[in-house]
């Protein structure tokens, strides 16, 4: 018998005075259920109720107590104005506190700039590490399975044109201007970005923020500037590796496929690809990871002491650096649209 059925049939039974209610025999009753017995009740005792004392003081317990009732939400314009004004108050105030750690970076590049014994380099050194080395293994391996995707689904077409040729500068092209430094930002946002954030929330949930505050110790100095020192000078060379990796799938599927060899194919792909589409794929890769590292720090000092916070800033984070990544690559797609072309 379901619930609903459940509570019926007992509501039904309770407005009968001369049905007697015996729960002697109950060993044991929770507050959620004797709170369930007195709604059901019609919030009064019934007539001819026999229970054990302990469960009897539970019961009349709620005899004292309001429960809240939730009253049925309705949609209305003012609800509806509040809630917008309040999402771009939010907004604004994060491009705000965006803007300001944007600022506090330059200052701080200015003062090492005149005081080059106060750069840190250890944690500079570490992020690389963190960020770049350890994550060789997964960019490589989508890079791989993205270049013998695309190269079999070009060869498919291609095929139909007697143009097979043609597959070492859509591959070239594709992967090194495009492909390869966006799969590497986005890996590099899912991966380094969420444990920057989640590494300063940490730092927030144990107190260590104010402890760094109270020694005089700059937040920015010893935690932003590293992140983004680093992961602007890795991602060009992420982007290098993803786009090799992807460039021998696609070399290994086009031989496959169409009868390339690696000779060939390594032969035609300086000219089928100007050199300067590499170095427009190295400077996005650059902004990239200065994107990605600096939302990762604002989202990090969003996060409050509690651990629901940490989760949601931290989702956020990854959220608003792969959106800001997509929207950077297509700004860098339309400004640079005739330059670097065969």
């Amino acid at each position: 018998m379901s619930e609903s059925a459940l509570q019926k049939e007992l509501k039904q039974a309770a407005v009968n005075p001369k049905l007697a209610w015996d729960m002697h025999s109950i060993n044991v009753l929770d507050n959620a259920t004797a709170l369930w017995l007195w709604q059901v009740w019609g919030r009064k005792l019934p007539a001819g109720l026999n229970l054990k004392p302990e469960h009897l003081r539970l019961i009349n317990k709620w005899q004292t107590q309001t429960v809240p009732v939730s009253a049925p939400s309705h949609f209305s314009a003012e609800q509806a104005t509040v809630y917008l004004s309040q999402l771009i108050l939010d907004v604004l105030g994060q491009l705000l506190n965006f803007v300001t750690l944007l600022g506090q970076l330059l200052l701080d590049i200015t003062h090492l700039l005149r005081h080059p014994g106060d750069i840190p380099w250890a944690e500079i050194s570490i992020t690389i590490f963190e960020a770049g080395v350890r994550a060789l293994g997964i960019t490589a391996l989508v890079g791989f399975l993205i270049g013998i995707v695309l190269s079999y689904l070009s060869a498919l077409q291609l095929k139909l044109f007697g143009a097979e040729i043609y597959i070492i500068d859509i591959l070239g092209l594709s992967v090194i201007r495009e492909l390869g430094p966006l799969l590497a930002a986005i890996l590099v946002a899912g991966r380094s970005g969420s444990a920057m954030t989640a590494q300063i929330g940490i730092m927030r949930v144990t107190e260590e923020l104010d402890a760094l505050s109270a020694m005089g110790i700059s937040h920015s100095l010893r935690l932003t500037l590293p992140k983004v020192a680093a992961l602007t000078m890795a991602m060009p060379l992420l982007s290098v590796w993803t786009s090799s990796a992807a460039l021998i799938g696609g070399m290994f599927s086009a031989q496959n496929t169409l009868d390339i060899s690696y000779e060939q194919f390594l032969l035609k792909l300086p000219d089928a690809v100007p050199l300067l589409n590499l170095f427009i794929g190295l400077g996005k890769s650059a902004v990239f990871g200065l994107m990605i590292a600096l939302i990762a720090c604002h989202f990090g000092f969003r996060i409050k002491p509690n651990t629901e916070s940490l989760g949601n800033e931290t989702t956020n984070s990854v959220v608003a650096a792969i959106t800001v990544v997509i929207m950077v690559d297509a700004l860098f797609a339309i400004l640079f649209m005739d330059v670097g072309m065969p």
